[in-house]
């Protein structure tokens, strides 16, 4: 894999701790500014309805400037938005920053999923999805519960700080790492944005995206409200929020691993296995969260399954998104992320039931279980053959030729081979 493509999953690391971490903040949050926990778990649908939103529009506004300029803009107005959140006391301003975030980090994800898909043969954009999601999943590990640590430590405020400082290292691995020449497309160079747009229309690729959307809900309805479970449920004490995020984290970091191994090869596996096991296991999560050793247990096992499957899932719009190169990372971005605001607002409105705190555990089960019963009937957008998937590589192709300067060697292969 090519070095800037660990330099933009450090930038991943840096915005996905970001998007993250308010699962350790929320009381905290609710407590300084007077808000309930319920109306703090919007700041999460907040910035996931910001990137679906923002990843067709900055990736549509920066789809002619060079990568290098797009992701940079992105990371220095996502320092500049987490720096006023740091100061604010207005909980509407605090919500307000946080949508400004979600459009920095969805025109950056888009951008740099299709770079990172041009920066490599056509039949690895598995594993290139899961090098730049490696951010993701090391910010789960270490930045997420470091930052819930912080919080407990020194206010939640402290956090937003860290992620802005965080942002500087990022900013500079891009202006050193990432190619300055070429523009992500060019006049009379691929199709034009409408007809990009217009492949949304593709039954394959809304398939792919509606399966991955209800996948990742589920993922957030539960991750989003775990130290309510930890502390409420279980009764442990708050720092033990932080070892419980390290354990999803963990989890995730393998369930990415394998994503990207099988993603490519055999997607249609790997939703047959992970599906129905993490149906299972949030279901199992939600009857036995008040011991905390089956808690400890089933929260690294739903780490590997979500983004395992959840990966899987994205890679698969990637491949139907192929006949639009430079918009295929904004749809893969609106498809995580529309489930990211589905799955926490589902989440919080089952807390005043009588499930309470467990009621998003049975949130993201209910979501699994939605995409379960469509994935049968939409399995084409799992199982596609080959040569119809692969029908758009030879943009991408192109895009990776202008990205990197290097012509295209004769006779190299243009599919999975």
């Amino acid at each position: 894999m090519p070095l800037p493509l660990y330099l933009l999953a450090l930038a991943v690391f840096a915005m996905g701790t970001s998007e993250f971490m308010l699962a350790g903040l929320l009381p905290d949050i609710a407590s300084d500014l007077g808000v309930t926990v319920g109306a703090t778990g919007s700041l999460t649908s907040a910035f996931a309805a910001g990137m679906v939103v923002g990843a067709p529009l900055m990736a549509g506004l920066a789809r002619a400037w060079p990568a290098r300029s797009a992701l940079l803009g992105f990371v220095l107005v996502f320092l500049a938005a987490h720096a006023a959140a740091a100061v604010t006391w207005s909980f509407p301003l605090l919500l307000a920053t946080r949508v400004v975030a979600a459009l920095a980090y969805a025109g950056f994800l888009a951008v740099a999923l299709t770079t990172a898909t041009a920066l490599v043969a056509p039949a690895r954009k598995g594993r290139a999805l899961a090098v730049l999601l490696s951010g993701t999943t090391a910010a789960m590990i270490t930045g997420v519960p470091a930052g819930a640590a912080l919080g407990t430590l020194s206010g939640w405020r402290a956090t937003f700080w860290a992620v802005a400082v965080l942002c500087l290292p990022a900013a500079v691995g891009i202006l050193g790492g990432v190619p300055a020449r070429g523009a992500r497309t060019e006049q009379g160079d691929g199709p034009d944005l409408r007809a990009e747009l217009a492949h949304l229309r593709s039954p394959r690729l809304a398939a792919a995206m509606l399966l991955g959307a209800l996948v990742n809900g589920a993922t957030f309805a539960g991750f989003t409200f775990l130290a309510p479970v930890v502390t409420g449920v279980a009764g442990l004490g708050e720092l033990w929020v932080s070892g419980v995020l390290v354990l999803f984290g963990a989890g995730s970091l393998l369930g990415a691993a394998v994503a990207g191994r099988w993603s490519d090869r055999r997607p249609g596996l790997v939703v047959a296995v992970c599906g129905p096991a993490l149906l299972t296991g949030w279901c199992a999560l939600a009857v036995l969260a008040d011991q905390p050793a089956a808690l400890l247990a089933l929260v690294g096992v739903q780490g590997v399954l979500s983004f395992a499957l959840g990966g899987t899932l994205i890679t698969r719009v990637l491949y139907a998104a192929s006949p639009a190169p430079t918009m295929a990372g904004s749809y893969a971005t609106a498809a995580l992320n529309a489930g990211a605001v589905a799955g926490p607002l589902l989440a919080a409105s089952t807390l005043g039931t009588d499930a309470g705190p467990r009621g998003p555990l049975w949130a993201s089960g209910f979501l699994v279980a939605a995409a379960l019963l469509l994935a049968l009937p939409l399995r084409g957008a799992v199982t596609a053959r080959r040569g119809r998937e692969h029908d758009g590589d030879a943009p991408r192709a192109a895009g990776r030729e202008r990205l990197s300067g290097r012509p295209r060697r004769p006779g190299r292969a243009a599919g999975p081979g």
